[in-house]
């Protein structure tokens, strides 16, 4: 395990830590360090900046950051808000053909609260799939820690059977990745494939960074190779490169899957890949819920925290 490996752990843990989590938002911190990877904390930011990422060609899929919601009412808001978002896409133009998608985690939507969570957050994400359908566009399930996989995906095949281009996450840091790749392969499934942003124990999860990629690449082959829509999420150039040639070996039209970043991340990458007529759809969280967002941001890429750490000590 070399130093970056190190790092990421260490910042992992940090995302877990509610003491840090308090001494951090407390903190002094430039708005911009949040801004470039946040695009705001209401509706109409989210709708905006997906309108400059349209500007340039690029799709968009807008995350309502939070997550762990254990009361009722929260999860309710947290509904709310997505089909709002929706609405606004829609009279905003941003939506259709899938241009604009909303990315959702089931536990901001209630799969924490204690005995009904994954009825609770079921019947959330359905009203959130009903209003994207309406607005001309589609929702993709975010995948969370290794504990909630199983229960994920349940709810992705309970909505499947009403909105069937319903989106799936999965990680390619888990062992079990290569495996679910392989049932969810099949025709008309959309499937994001990442390398995976939560701390997970060593018997259920790759440790080391160049075991990933190993992962990575053997997902994308099974991807590539179905009969499915891959969504391959990643900012490492080897691997964007890997997935673009197995695309071309299986004959994929540029229509067949899409690269998807993350917003503030290769942002003139990501305009040369959409410039080269290639889709590209970048992740887009808003909200005021960044903290741990934005750590597991920095886990993914080590390089980011020197950017980070000069904000925390800046007045400016």
């Amino acid at each position: 395990m070399d130093a970056s490996d190190l790092l990421r752990g260490a910042l992992l843990q940090l995302s877990e830590s509610d003491t840090v989590r308090r001494a951090v938002v407390a903190a002094p911190v430039s708005r911009a360090v949040v801004d470039r990877y946040v695009a705001g904390e209401a509706v109409e930011d989210a709708v905006s900046t997906t309108a400059d990422l349209r500007a340039t060609n690029r799709l968009a899929t807008i995350d309502h950051l939070g997550e762990d919601v254990t009361d009722r009412e929260q999860a309710a808001r947290t509904r709310d808000t997505y089909i709002a978002l929706l609405e606004a896409l829609t009279e905003a133009d941003l939506a259709r053909y899938g241009a604009t998608e909303v990315s959702v985690k089931l536990s901001a939507v209630g799969q924490s609260i204690p005995r009904d969570g994954d009825a609770i957050a079921l019947d959330n994400a359905r009203a959130v799939c009903e209003a994207a359908e309406k607005a001309g566009t589609t929702v993709t399930l975010d995948m969370e820690d290794h504990t909630t996989t199983d229960r994920t995906l349940e709810t992705v095949r309970a909505l499947r059977a009403d909105f069937p281009w319903v989106g799936a996450v999965l990680q390619a840091y888990l062992h079990r990745t290569e495996a679910d790749c392989r049932d969810l392969a099949g025709e008309g499934s959309r499937v994001r494939l990442c390398k995976g942003a939560y701390k997970e124990p060593e018997s259920v999860a790759f440790q080391d960074g160049a075991d990933v990629d190993l992962s990575y690449v053997r997902c994308l082959k099974v991807l590539m190779a179905g009969d499915g829509y891959p969504m391959v999420a990643t900012h490492d150039p080897r691997l964007v490169e890997i997935a673009q040639a197995l695309a071309g070996h299986h004959d994929r039209r540029p229509d067949s899957y899409e690269l998807q970043m993350l917003l503030g991340i290769r942002d003139l990458e990501q305009k040369r890949i959409a410039d080269r007529g290639h889709q590209m759809r970048v992740y887009v969280p808003f909200g005021r819920d960044w903290y741990g967002y934005l750590v597991r941001r920095l886990a993914e890429r080590p390089a980011n925290v020197r950017f980070f750490l000069r904000s925390l000590t800046s007045r400016g």
